[in-house]
């Protein structure tokens, strides 16, 4: 499989070419956040939000985003601003999100297990090599939007 853990620590394997199994990564991922493999375009971020968690409510500018659910149920909000999150729908294994740039979104855990997930940025959002053991290491990380 890929060369991802040493020791606890995981290797972003980005400007390298890689093939993985994209379910097994995501479904194995025990991590609030760990990302696998920054480009100078693209990003690859596996995440596992607990039960009555989120991902957060954040919005990126100049990036467009793609999130597929490999595992549990979750309520997907999206809107202009962060008090207006007009579009609001459930997700679950194989539903696939689309963030357009510019739009405030967050994906909350709504259902009785780890809601497990990747996410493809349209130009990094992390530094590369990022993990993120829990949502307030996300929180209080310094390279961090919030």
């Amino acid at each position: 499989m890929s060369e991802k853990q040493y020791a606890g620590v995981y290797d972003d394997q980005g400007t390298k070419p890689w093939v993985i199994d994209m379910e097994q990564e995501t479904l194995d991922n025990t991590n609030f956040r760990t990302t696998m493999w920054t480009g100078k375009h693209l990003q690859m971020t596996v995440m596992e939000i607990p039960v009555g968690g989120d991902i957060g409510l954040e919005v990126h500018h100049g990036i467009d985003q793609f999130l597929r659910i490999e595992q549990g149920t979750g309520k997907c909000q999206m809107g202009p601003s962060e008090d207006n999150l007009n579009f609001e729908e459930e997700v679950g294994h194989d539903s696939a999100i689309f963030v357009p740039d510019g739009v405030w979104h967050n994906v909350t855990n709504i259902g009785d297990e780890p809601l497990k997930l990747y996410t493809i940025y349209a130009e990094p959002d992390h530094e590369p090599g990022t993990v993120h053991e829990t949502q307030e290491d996300a929180e209080s990380d310094p390279h961090e939007d919030h």
